[in-house]
């Protein structure tokens, strides 16, 4: 079995900012927090630029963090460092799609 197998957890984080949020800013936060909080395995990001309004419903960027077990990803949520930052990235937000699960990669990345 690939990578996921022995139990990983991704969590994945949907997002449509509010007007006026300088995006930049709240990245560099994320991207401060997950190099601070080693339980991050991993972590990725993106921003939407090809899906037409009618699917991407205003949702412009993804988040994504991976850990190695569920208790990994519960004892981030209740990091000082993790619930600091989330009253920041909670107020940027228009709209949030969260999913936390066990994943399978079928695919491995090359290399």
């Amino acid at each position: 079995m690939g990578a996921g197998a022995m139990g990983e957890i991704k969590h994945l984080v949907v997002v449509k900012f509010k007007e006026g949020v300088v995006i930049e800013e709240i990245i560099k936060g994320m991207e401060k927090l997950v190099t601070e909080v080693d339980l991050v395995k991993s972590f990725e990001w993106g921003q939407d630029t090809e899906g037409p309004e009618m699917l991407t419903q205003g949702f412009t960027h993804s988040f994504s963090m991976t850990f190695d077990k569920k208790e990994d990803y519960a004892a981030f949520q209740s990091h000082p460092n993790h619930v600091e930052y989330s009253a920041t990235f909670s107020a940027a937000i228009e709209k949030i799609v969260v999913l936390c699960f066990p994943y399978v990669r079928v695919k491995p990345t090359a290399g």
